[in-house]
């Protein structure tokens, strides 16, 4: 089957958004994992310079704006999807960013990401 030549940039520019966005992703992960604050955080505070992390807040956005533009292609981005749902991790329970950076680097070398985290429970 051949694909409509119209299609062709439209399908590189996604291309290149993803591997923009996983290259950016694996830089964050990295830094997080370190110790860097500010990765899953949907909101760091302006005034704490300390707590300024501008490529993470970049990455949160180019994640939602992928999954947009996936969305209304009918399509998904694994490492899109699971990184903004570890945004939304917060309260007194959550492992915390460095250990959560480092598990997600785990599973996306172990190229687990997509699959779920948890085993799903039997209703029995």
């Amino acid at each position: 089957m051949q694909m409509d030549p119209r299609d062709e940039p439209e399908s590189e520019e996604m291309t290149a958004l993803e591997r923009a966005f996983s290259e950016q992703l694996l830089a964050c992960l990295d830094e997080c994992a370190r110790g860097r604050k500010g990765l899953f955080s949907e909101y760091v505070s302006d005034e704490d310079e300390g707590g300024l992390w501008p490529e993470a807040a970049r990455l949160r956005e180019l994640a939602v704006a992928l999954q947009g533009i996936l969305a209304q292609l009918d399509q998904r981005n694994a490492l899109c999807d699971e990184f903004l749902d570890l945004c939304t991790i917060h309260g007194e329970s959550h492992p915390g960013e460095r250990r959560l950076a480092r598990a997600f680097l785990e599973r996306i070398e172990r190229a687990e990401v997509g699959t779920p985290t948890q085993e799903e429970r039997k209703p029995w």
